[in-house]
């Protein structure tokens, strides 16, 4: 099986911002690879430093420490000219509000980083359409975007996003601002368009569920520190810590020990489990989901306790 070429590599990145006469830490830290044609959701509550993660990514903020590299590329070796180049031609944006231009139809706010780009006309009026074909408004070419739905004008901002052809696709939570039934419209919209392009995707979110539902892969982010990166499977059955336990649907932490290769609860009940073993003799914490435990007659061998929610 051929290895995925690594799109961009973080190492110990830092961002400290000034709060008067202190340095205040955002990011503490931060160390991320991602792949080419990879989408990567990061996902963690709000302060955790998603945001800022991203606007480095983008290339909208510098780190204050640590080693960027973007195909290749080491970005604080970047002058402000090659930075703006790397914005407007590698870069996609979609950010919470599509950010429509109200005086302008469909096809013309499409248009608009084409203009920038310096493609004639007629060549930007035909990319711009097929985009828009492509995100499934084939009939809301030329309207206004007060003739949009708020999930149509998202659509609009991820056509006028992946028009330049970009290198990456960076999404600061594009659905926050619409209702349930469209979150999971341009769920589907999104994961679509991204799977038939092929292009390198970065996800802002704090919704666990659209994490879990698009991702190939989740950064769990807490306090400027990425506390777990894996698959939506791993980070749901293996979570490295009580946050990502607690943070990723809803689960049971039960204390534990580990003693001869079995985990051992309070009750008495012993588990024992090939893996460890090795492990030695400590005080454990177990997170076990709801759909995990059965429910047995008084009696019987397992972990008592007391059901407080169906």
């Amino acid at each position: 099986m051929t290895e995925q070429r690594i799109f961009f590599r973080m190492r110990d990145i830092t961002k400290n911002y000034a709060l008067g006469d202190e340095e205040v830490p955002i990011l503490k830290g931060i160390n991320l690879d991602v792949a080419q044609g990879e989408y990567l959701s990061v996902l963690g509550p709000s302060g955790s430093g998603k945001s800022t993660l991203m606007n480095i990514i983008g290339c909208l903020d510098q780190a204050t420490s640590g080693e960027y590299i973007l195909q290749d590329q080491r970005i604080a070796d970047l002058d402000e000219k090659e930075l703006s180049h790397i914005r407007s031609r590698e870069i996609g944006f979609i950010f919470q509000n599509s950010q429509m231009l109200p005086r302008m139809d469909a096809v013309k706010n499409v248009e608009l980083p084409l203009i920038y780009a310096g493609v004639r006309p007629r060549e930007r009026a035909r990319r711009a359409e097929e985009m828009l074909v492509k995100v499934g408004l084939k009939d809301r070419l030329h309207h206004a975007p007060n003739q949009l739905s708020g999930g149509q004008q998202q659509r609009v901002a991820l056509a006028r996003a992946l028009v330049i052809t970009p290198d990456v696709l960076l999404m600061d939570e594009p659905l926050s601002n619409l209702d349930a039934k469209l979150r999971l419209e341009m769920r589907s919209v999104i994961r679509h368009t991204q799977k038939d392009v092929g292009i390198t995707t970065v996800y802002v979110t704090h919704d666990q569920e659209e994490a879990m539902a698009i991702s190939d892969t989740i950064a769990v982010m807490k306090d400027g520190v990425i506390q777990h990166v894996g698959t939506p499977k791993d980070i749901y059955q293996r979570p490295k810590n009580v946050f990502v336990a607690t943070f990723i649907g809803r689960t049971n932490i039960i204390p534990a020990r580990v003693e001869n290769g079995a985990i051992i609860f309070s009750s008495g009940y012993r588990v024992e489990l090939e893996c460890l073993k090795q492990a030695g003799s400590q005080e454990v914490l177990c997170s076990v989901r709801p759909e995990e435990f059965v429910i047995s007659p008084e009696g019987t061998e397992g972990i008592a306790g007391v059901v407080k929610e169906y």
